[in-house]
């Protein structure tokens, strides 16, 4: 039982700093990035940050690769 609370814990944690990240990215402009798609046809909205993303997935790529080592 010990080992699902710390389980729920680091899952909490987690999403907490996921959050965090959405709420400074809108700030600071990901999501609104050259290269990220968007595409309004009548009632129809298409978005893909692609570069966002890649920018993103970058970061969290860096910062794990430091608590790994």
């Amino acid at each position: 039982m010990e080992y699902m609370g710390k389980i729920m814990i680091t899952i909490g944690v987690v999403l907490l700093m996921f959050g965090i990240v959405i709420l400074l990215g809108g700030k600071i402009g990901l999501g609104k990035l050259p290269g990220d798609i968007f595409v309004k046809k009548g009632n129809l909205t298409f978005f893909f940050p692609i570069v966002s993303s890649l920018i993103i997935s970058l970061i969290l790529t860096l910062i794990l690769n430091l608590f790994k080592k």
